[in-house]
């Protein structure tokens, strides 16, 4: 597996290596000492305490979600189909405050990200169905959801389909402006 650093602070790119014969492929999709190593931090791999899986039909976006307080970290990856995934960093001190990066995520390349804690997220579907699923380092608490709209002009996200489908809380998250006033770096646990 190789790891390769992004534009955006502290993310990375997961790259796995697949071995393809006659009967298909076979990859290994994580490897903790591998993680672990490349971010010269022993034991940030067990942190990961949770699974999730999402379904999504062609042109479905899910975001711009993130936590508030510690933040989340998780690896993201698409096991079936391919996703637009994007990233924007909202941590104050960060140097790339404020920037956003988009990333294709398919199960042909098998691409997958690591989000650190202090950003949104958020994908649309390219294919008839894609899964995407998410390793998370702590229990979802719906008390600490922060969002911003999909489609706000001041971020100007550039979708690449048209959007069939939007859930209700995505439809009514706020603004960026509004988050900003609110944001604050991710508090030590």
């Amino acid at each position: 597996m190789r790891i390769e650093q992004t534009d955006l602070a502290d993310v990375l790119v997961l790259v796995p290596e697949p071995y393809r014969d006659d009967r298909g492929l076979f990859t290994r999709t994580f490897d903790a000492a591998e993680f672990d190593a490349h971010l010269d931090a022993p034991g940030t791999a067990a942190t990961f305490g949770q699974d999730s899986q999402s379904r999504s039909a062609r042109g479905v976006i899910r975001g711009m979600h993130g936590r508030s307080g510690r933040g989340e970290a998780k690896l993201v990856r698409c096991a079936h189909g391919a996703v637009h995934d994007v990233l924007i960093d909202i941590r104050p001190a960060s140097p790339t405050f404020g920037r956003q990066r988009a990333f294709r995520l398919d199960d042909e390349e098998f691409r997958h990200l690591y989000v650190p804690p202090g950003f949104l997220h958020g994908f649309q579907a390219l294919t008839t169905t894609a899964d995407v699923c998410y390793r998370i380092d702590r229990a979802h608490d719906p008390a600490e959801d922060i969002g911003v709209a999909y489609d706000d002009p001041e971020l100007a996200i550039a979708w690449p389909l048209p959007v069939t489908v939007v859930s209700a809380r995505d439809r009514a998250a706020g603004s960026w402006r509004q988050l900003l006033t609110t944001v604050r770096a991710p508090q030590e646990s």
